[in-house]
């Protein structure tokens, strides 16, 4: 309540009201989506009569073979990290958003903000660590030859004379 109050401006009794109203409105049976409450938190959730079928959906995107993009995508964060959007993106030379949101759904990679330069990074997980059976990322195979900053200038050039 505290975070809508501050960016809508409103006096707490009147949002305190509007959100009795939206949670009113939302849990009933036929609503797909439903409004849970604790103390003053307030979030968005889907009908419990809709776990099944969410349930099927969410384990296909988390347990589905990863896409040739996304494995690239993880190797670079595994090889680069922790490494930003824009930096994964002028490496691979798209836009990789989507593929970003699979692998933290998947619980591959972690997002970390980086405060100084007010900017997220992406950096490998533990899950990924143990499911490969490493305990550190430079126990990936030619991790020092590809980690190094000049093999990676040497990568941007060639993409650059490339094109």
């Amino acid at each position: 309540m505290k975070k809508i109050i501050e960016l809508s401006g409103g006096r707490q009794d009147e949002v305190k009201k509007e959100l009795a109203d939206l949670f009113e409105e939302y849990n009933q049976k036929d609503k797909g989506i439903n409004i849970q409450k604790i103390g003053n938190n307030y979030q968005m959730v889907s009908n419990a009569e809709n776990s099944k079928m969410i349930s099927g959906f969410l384990k296909e995107e988390i347990t589905g073979e990863l896409t040739p993009a996304s494995l690239e995508t993880l190797t670079v964060i595994a090889y680069r990290g922790p490494i930003t959007k824009a930096e994964l993106e002028m490496i691979r030379g798209v836009n990789c958003s989507i593929i970003l949101r699979n692998l933290l759904i998947r619980g591959l990679i972690e997002e970390k903000e980086d405060k100084q330069n007010m900017v997220a990074t992406y950096q490998i997980s533990f899950d990924f660590m143990k499911h490969l059976g490493i305990t550190e990322p430079a126990q990936l195979p030619d991790y020092e030859k590809l980690n190094s900053s000049e093999a990676l200038e040497k990568l941007l050039e060639q993409k650059t004379e490339e094109k």
